[in-house]
C-alpha cells in the first residue's frame, strides 16, 4: 500500500470537543517494511495542526506543517502482531511508510469512540464543505 501521510483523525471528525479515540486492530503482521504505524509522541497534547490536500486516496488531508526537526524526534513506530490493538487520541498526529514488501499487505479494522460531550462542529464542517467545493469546481470534477 501507499504512505499513509501525517493527520490527525480528529481534522476529519470535526468534533467540539475534540474528545475520540481511532482504535487499529492488526490482522497481519505488521512492521516497519510493510508500513505500520508511526505516532508523534506528545502531539494528543496540543491543538489540530493546520490540514491540508493530500494525493493519498482515503487520506485527502495531511498535516500542512509536518516534519520539524521536533516533528522527526518525537515519531515512534508501532510495529504489531495479528490482534494487537493500537489506540490513539483524535489529536495524535499519525503516518505510515508506504508498503515496501514484495508479498505482504497490512490489512487492519479500523474502530473510533466519540466521546458522549463530543458534538458535531458544524461550522468547521460547514467551511470544510465549502473549501472542498470550491477546489472541486477550480478542478472541474463538479
Amino acid at each position: 500500500g501507499k504512505a499513509t501521510p501525517p493527520h490527525q483523525d480528529g481534522y476529519y471528525f470535526m468534533l467540539d470537543p475534540c474528545e475520540a479515540l481511532t482504535m487499529w486492530l492488526a490482522l497481519e503482521e505488521v512492521d516497519e517494511e510493510n508500513g505500520c504505524v508511526r505516532y508523534v509522541r506528545g502531539s494528543h497534547l496540543l491543538p489540530l495542526r493546520p490540514h491540508g490536500r493530500t494525493q493519498t486516496l482515503g487520506f485527502s488531508q495531511g498535516v500542512t506543517d509536518y516534519g520539524s526537526p521536533q516533528d522527526l524526534a518525537d515519531e515512534v513506530a508501532f510495529p504489531a502482531q495479528p490482534g494487537d490493538l493500537l489506540i490513539h487520541n483524535a489529536l495524535t498526529i499519525h503516518r505510515a511508510d508506504a508498503n515496501r514488501s514484495s508479498n505482504r499487505t497490512r490489512q487492519a479494522l479500523g474502530f473510533i469512540y466519540y466521546s458522549e460531550r463530543a458534538k458535531e462542529d458544524e461550522v468547521a464542517h460547514a467551511a470544510y464543505q465549502k473549501k472542498l467545493a470550491a477546489e472541486m469546481k477550480a478542478k472541474g470534477k463538479i
